[in-house]
């Protein structure tokens, strides 16, 4: 049922992006597409995952965090400075996973899929604000 509720989320956000968001929401939303994917290819069987540190994951995450700081550094919103740090977190936890082996598969899988909700949600609302932000910026120079 939670992956359910995480693919029509994801897929939601998606639609928005293309929707209502400029560049920057579509380029983050697809970002999350092409890491899902990534990830669900990746994890191997349901019964082995998040039981070891995963490098492909870990890459996976890592790319995801540097497409979202590349957008942070290039846009003038706020947004997406709050989705790389939320996505750093989320990359970090994979270095917990190397240093601590031990670390419970439940704690590791969850500290991972937990942020991708609040990065979810942080892109639909930049994509449904775009046009009120626009507006604002063209009162601003008339």
């Amino acid at each position: 049922m939670r992956l359910i509720f995480y693919y029509s989320f994801l897929f939601a956000v998606v639609a928005i992006a293309f929707w209502r968001g400029r560049r920057e929401e579509r380029v983050a939303a697809v970002t999350c597409l092409v890491g899902t994917l990534v990830t669900a290819l990746g994890a191997g069987a349901m019964s082995h995952r998040f039981a070891d540190f995963n490098s492909l994951l870990f890459l996976a995450d890592l790319g995801v965090f540097v497409s979202f700081l590349a957008i942070a550094l290039r846009t003038e919103r706020f947004w997406p400075i709050w989705v790389a740090g939320l996505q750093l977190t989320a990359t970090s936890v994979h270095l917990l996973k190397l240093i601590n082996p031990d670390l419970m598969r439940f704690v590791f899988g969850a500290a991972l899929a937990f942020w991708s909700y609040p990065i979810l949600a942080l892109i639909a609302v930049g994509a449904f604000r775009t046009r009120l932000v626009e507006g604002w910026r063209r009162d601003l120079i008339a």
